[in-house]
């Protein structure tokens, strides 16, 4: 079964932290142990697992994208957004995630971003379960 995340970007570049959000889903579901599958179903943004103790982690990570993919280049797809694309692929679109005792096994300094690349929209993460729940 899939459940669902709805976001709102405000920005044409953000990562927001849905860590909390991903955990109160595995909370409300009585998931107990297993495997919390996350998957953008957008083509220019993506997930990715990062340090979210320090804000200027995800400044300088955003900057660094913009550097290396810049919003304007030699690029032929006519939207004007090719570089959102680029920046989805180098994130990627799923991520797999450990859930013991119901609670997401992260590192301490980590959290759950959703990437933006091309906003600001209405967005969506899915999410799917597999395991055993409580």
């Amino acid at each position: 079964m899939r459940h669902s995340i709805s976001l709102s970007t405000s920005r044409r570049e953000q990562m927001l932290d849905i860590t909390a959000q991903l955990q109160e889903m595995v909370r409300a579901n009585n998931w107990r142990d297993g495997l919390l599958q996350v998957h953008c179903p957008h083509t220019t943004a993506g997930l990715t697992v990062n340090e979210n103790a320090d804000p200027d982690v995800v400044r300088d990570m955003l900057a660094t994208l913009a550097r290396l993919v810049p919003e304007r280049g030699d690029y032929r797809h006519a939207e004007g957004n090719s570089d959102a694309h680029l920046k989805s692929s180098c994130m990627g679109c799923g991520l797999t995630l450990i859930v013991s005792g119901g609670r997401i096994m992260l590192g301490t300094w980590q959290g759950v971003y959703f990437c933006e690349f091309d906003g600001p929209r209405s967005r969506q993460v899915w999410a799917a379960w597999v395991g055993s729940a409580g």
